[in-house]
């Protein structure tokens, strides 16, 4: 049977090269994760998600649990099964979604009540049902329940909530039911305050959690608030074990995150740009409604693998954009994850060599010379 396991295979400063190991397969690190919050990654066939190099993608117990209800899931043989992804998932424990979506919520210590935000039906999400719902789900990375709050905010409320997701962190661990290859995974919480975060971490590391990951960012807070946190934050966490930054980010944002010692990512960015005419590559992100592009005969990049990117036109990525076609979704979409996966396949590479600096001074490069802001 297959263990969960993450190994670092190569170094450069603080920036690393690993896999992790899931009963699903093996996932390259530095790695961004496709988010199909809904079982589903928006506008895209799972075989297009895998060609573009993705081996793990999202799914969130709060969506699924809602609608089409994590038992019946669990009757159609798993969530891998279900979306016909038979490679790594990760799911969101629901926390954040529950702060952000739910009607009417009341947080006790027991854990959320609230409404739905579909139909006003009432539900109680614990640290246990939460981790009941990803064992129904199958997936193979449970994410810890927990209280995620806006930044900035004050002291005592951060603190609340972190010390309160702590206790829902054991909590979360000791009903942990998952089979060989699927792992829990704790979530530092502190907000941008560095004594409570590394407080988070050191009690987080003490239960012994097979992989860590930062939460309660990409919240609100400017990037450079984000950086000063990792640098404070990531040196309290196990060098032998899989960190992640949730909910992060642009390009520029990976590349920082990186270099601090992140090995996992998940962001909706590049699926919801793609939604409304934006596109991410090599020369920077393009605004595909811009007039600019009505008679561009180039595609986004004639070098790209991606189909979407290499093979139509701007001007026909534009026509599609401003003609409100379900095309033009996809072909954005598309070509958005298989830049954010050239991305990371790059600082792979470069973290191999040695010369992950220069990679991503080179890559900075590249977008300031061709981009539109």
């Amino acid at each position: 049977m297959t263990e969960f396991s993450f190994t670092v295979d190569a170094a450069d400063g603080k920036a690393r090269a690993g896999t992790i190991t899931t009963a699903h397969g093996k996932v390259a690190t530095p790695a961004f994760m496709a988010v199909g919050t809904a079982a589903t990654v928006k506008a895209m066939q799972t075989r297009d998600v895998r060609d573009t190099g993705t081996d793990v993608v999202l799914g969130n117990t709060y969506h699924l649990m809602l609608r089409p209800g994590a038992e019946r899931v669990a009757e159609l043989g798993g969530l891998h099964t279900f979306m016909n992804w038979p490679h790594t998932i990760l799911t969101d424990s629901g926390g954040f979604q529950v702060m952000s979506l739910a009607k009417l919520r009341k947080v006790t210590e027991e854990g959320v009540a609230f409404k739905s935000h579909i139909d006003g039906s009432r539900h109680m999400l614990t640290p246990e049902r939460s981790m009941e719902i990803q064992a129904l789900l199958g997936s193979d990375i449970h994410m810890q329940f927990d209280e995620c709050v806006e930044l900035p905010n004050t002291r005592e409320e951060i603190e609340r909530a972190m010390r309160l997701s702590l206790r829902w962190a054991e909590r979360s661990k000791a009903a942990f039911r998952g089979g060989p290859g699927q792992a829990p995974f704790a979530i530092v919480q502190g907000g941008d305050l560095a004594d409570l975060r590394l407080e988070s971490a050191r009690e987080l590391v003490d239960m012994d959690f097979p992989g860590y990951a930062l939460g309660g960012l990409a919240v609100g807070e400017p990037q450079d608030v984000m950086l000063r946190v990792l640098d404070e934050t990531v040196p309290a966490l196990p060098t032998a074990k899989p960190r992640y930054l949730m909910g992060v980010g642009t390009p520029d944002d990976l590349l920082h995150a990186i270099e601090r010692g992140i090995d996992m990512f998940d962001c909706v960015m590049p699926t919801r740009a793609g939604r409304h005419g934006q596109a991410y590559t090599r020369f920077g992100r393009l605004n595909l409604k811009n007039a600019g592009h009505a008679a561009d005969p180039a595609p986004l990049d004639p070098e790209s693998a991606c189909p979407a990117a290499r093979d139509y036109s701007r001007a026909y990525l534009h026509h599609l954009v401003r003609s409100g076609e379900i095309l033009g979704m996809t072909l954005l979409t598309w070509a958005n994850l298989a830049y954010y996966q050239q991305l990371m396949a790059g600082a792979r590479a470069a973290i191999r060599d040695g010369r992950f600096a220069g990679y991503a001074a080179e890559t900075r490069a590249g977008w300031a010379k061709g981009g539109e802001g």
